[in-house]
């Protein structure tokens, strides 16, 4: 299955938020070096209640809008 999410970072709460069928992840991580990327996969983790190693970033690692990719078993 994979999503597509918003990611907002620098934000002064981490969350994530489904809003007119969009996926929106805030972070309060910086966008460098990975950080935020991170800090994504481990607050979807927490949200749909998976192991983060069921998560990987398929498209977007350096932009804002990315698609996510969880595997089948996940579910």
């Amino acid at each position: 299955m994979t999503i597509e999410v918003i990611v907002k970072t620098h934000s002064g709460e981490s969350k994530v938020i489904f809003k007119e069928n969009i996926y929106y992840v805030y972070t309060k991580s910086p966008a460098k070096e990975g950080k935020a990327n991170k800090e994504v996969i481990k607050l979807l983790s927490k949200y749909f209640d998976i192991p983060k190693t069921n998560i990987s970033i398929k498209r977007g690692l350096k932009y804002k809008k990315k698609v996510i990719q969880f595997e089948d078993r996940a579910f």
